[in-house]
């Protein structure tokens, strides 16, 4: 043995040995008994992180000077929105891996963020709405923002349909992905929209390159309530997956049976 080796701790992993147990967990058997012992965690931490949220958001912050007590709805509108167009681009690449690397837990990833992503695009569009009626005067204007946001539901409800119109799900799943891939330049659009064009929304509140232009208890509630529905957007989707593998059969009963029965 060289110097060298005697000199490295004999317990020191090889380079590429973390990625390698990373890796395994692509394994529907190994991901499974996983996702099941994750999920109950995930859901606690969304309850916690949606009760500080609340109170933080309806009894801490201030009242807005403009607005006054109506724009409370930016903790329930701004983190649903955020997380319709961060679920779609996560769809988007679990597509794209299922793609390249033929990965199938890839792609039952992205099936399983769908409809959650789905419902907080319903959330985002409905308290939009209520927040314009006494804002703007109206519950609705094909503004580029609003519009663009209602086709990502249109893409999401598009996914879905798509997969069950599809009774082979090897094919379902391909044509899935490309539709994930695609329906992800709408999501720029969004996002940049307010820029692009004039557009009746206001613009971001919270930016990577600019201060947030509201008060430091505004923006940790609303942080708060947006950590809640990561949270719980982990836990339905680590639930669903799970559901997944059982009504595909990916799973074999003995493999079942080590994983334990706790499905949500």
């Amino acid at each position: 043995m060289s110097p060298l080796a005697e000199a490295l701790p004999r317990d020191r992993e090889p380079a590429g040995g973390a990625a390698r147990r990373w890796l395994a967990f692509a394994s529907a058997r190994r991901f499974d008994p996983l996702a099941g012992r994750l999920a109950p965690w995930f859901f606690a931490a969304a309850l916690l992180f949606l009760a500080a949220g609340l109170y933080v958001g309806f009894r801490v912050a201030p009242t807005d000077a403009q607005q006054g007590e109506v724009y409370r709805i930016i903790f329930i509108h701004v983190p649903a929105a955020w997380m319709s167009m961060f679920i779609y681009l996560v769809m988007a690449g679990y597509s794209a891996l299922a793609l390249v690397f033929h990965t199938r837990l890839s792609s039952m990833m992205a099936s399983a963020l769908a409809p959650t992503g789905a419902v907080f695009t319903v959330i985002a569009l409905a308290s939009g709405a209520l927040w314009g009626q006494p804002t703007w005067g109206t519950w609705w204007v094909w503004d580029a923002r609003l519009t663009s946001e209602l086709i990502l539901l249109f893409l999401y409800l598009g996914y879905m349909a798509l997969e069950a119109a599809i009774d082979e799900p090897r094919r379902a799943e391909r044509a899935c992905a490309l539709l994930a891939l695609v329906g992800s330049l709408n999501v720029p659009v969004i996002y940049f929209s307010v820029r692009w064009w004039n557009t009746l929304h206001q613009g971001a509140s919270v930016s990577f390159t600019a201060a947030p232009s509201m008060a430091a208890t505004m923006l940790a509630g609303m942080l708060l309530m947006s950590v809640a529905c990561w949270m719980y957007s982990i836990a339905v989707a680590l639930v669903r997956v799970r559901c997944i593998l059982r009504e595909r059969g990916v799973l074999a009963p003995a493999d079942e049976a080590r994983s334990g029965s706790w499905t949500g």
